[in-house]
């Protein structure tokens, strides 16, 4: 996600930025250049310490380097029909009864406990690594590796990997839940700590919380939904979309038919909201996003969270959506509140737990529990 923020005297000299290198980094390679993509079709090359410095000033972009043959899609994609209202309740009211807080604080004490998740250092290797054995346990203990259901690194080459948990339905129509493992200090991203509570380690595991109590239902586990469901976690969101771009671009050749995507990126601060006085809310983002799965969003919100939602916007590539669409598939984002009251400790030292909400987390886990059951038995056309 973005943000703006003010880097201190002390730290701005670029030189100092490249000297240094912690342990578990890898060194920044200064006169490597990037292209990226600030609005569509506005490109610039730039350096790492460049894309930075964009991110510090709220500047979102999709780093095309390697995508230049990413066919954008997002202008002429298909028209998908949702539901115009929820249709599950009796069976999905039951099950978020059995989403659990104290699940979410465990694996997100884990997770930050990484130096950073920075996705070139050793530390986000690790924490890829970690995410992918841990959540492969949640499927062995769901008896999901009995019913064909997988958990997979998607490989990059920079070594941090995203992860695809794939449940197969009775057809290949599939509907994508995703979040971004990735962290950063935008200070010095190759030495600071970069904890990541918010951005993006709450909706790591929000969706992940999700998918544990979603397989306690024996008709997801035996594949007898309409459509496949995938919960990806991104690598690299903070490098310019850089692990989801490589997820779609693949889908997109190989003609994957996906009927939605939902990304959520920071779903655990409510203090500015609260703070200035506004009911608790779950952001909607209405720029950039598909209309139509957007407002069966709004619906689920209303009919199985106990919170409200707020419309809001978040500009151009501003998670993890933004590649889907790309690729042509209706995609939509939601986050922790109205975006001018996000976190603004994110990409710092100070992104900790404890200034998130799990009670809030918790209403985002509802979201996407109910989305994926009510999109897992849409009869799409």
């Amino acid at each position: 996600m973005k943000a703006s923020l003010i880097l201190p005297a002390c730290l701005a000299a670029g030189t100092y930025a490249r000297s240094i290198q912690g342990p578990g980094q890898v060194p920044l390679q200064s006169n490597e250049r990037f292209l990226v993509e600030l609005s569509p079709g506005n490109t610039r090359w730039i350096t790492e310490d460049e894309k930075w410095e964009l991110r510090k000033a709220g500047q979102n972009f999709f780093d095309i380097t390697n995508h230049r043959d990413f066919n954008d899609a997002s202008s002429t994609m298909a028209k998908v029909k949702f539901p115009s209202k929820t249709a599950y309740n009796d069976t999905i009211s039951p099950m978020i009864k059995k989403l659990e807080k104290d699940n979410m604080r465990k694996h997100l004490e884990k997770f930050t406990s990484f130096h950073t998740r920075y996705y070139k250092s050793t530390y986000g290797a690790q924490s890829s690594s970690w995410l992918l054995e841990s959540v492969t346990q949640t499927l062995k203990d769901a008896g999901a590796l009995d019913h064909n259901i997988t958990a997979v690194h998607f490989p990059h080459p920079w070594g941090q990997n995203s992860l695809i948990v794939t449940i197969p339905g009775k057809s290949e129509k599939t509907v994508v839940i995703g979040a971004h493992q990735d962290s950063i200090n935008l200070f010095l991203p190759s030495l600071l700590a970069a904890p990541g509570a918010d951005d993006d380690g709450s909706g790591t595991v929000t969706i992940w919380e999700a998918l544990r109590v979603l397989l306690t239902d024996k008709d997801i586990l035996a594949g007898k939904a309409e459509n496949t469901l995938e919960f990806q976690w991104y690598s690299a969101e903070e490098g310019g979309l850089l692990g989801s771009q490589a997820i779609f671009q693949s889908y997109q050749k190989e003609g994957r038919d996906v009927k939605a995507m939902l990304q959520q990126d920071m779903t655990g601060y409510v203090q500015k909201t609260i703070d200035a006085g506004e009911p608790e809310s779950v952001g909607v983002i209405t720029d950039f996003v598909d209309p139509g799965l957007t407002e069966f969003i709004k619906e689920v919100i209303t009919d199985y969270c106990d919170i409200p939602f707020v419309l809001t916007k978040c500009g151009y590539a501003c998670s993890d959506h933004a590649s889907a669409s790309k690729a042509g598939y209706p995609s939509a984002f939601v986050i922790e509140s109205d975006f001018k009251y996000s976190d603004n400790k994110i990409h710092t030292t100070e992104d900790k737990i404890e200034y998130l909400s799990f009670d809030h987390m918790l209403q985002h886990a509802k979201l996407t529990l109910a989305l994926a059951y009510e999109l897992a038995y849409a009869k799409f056309e």
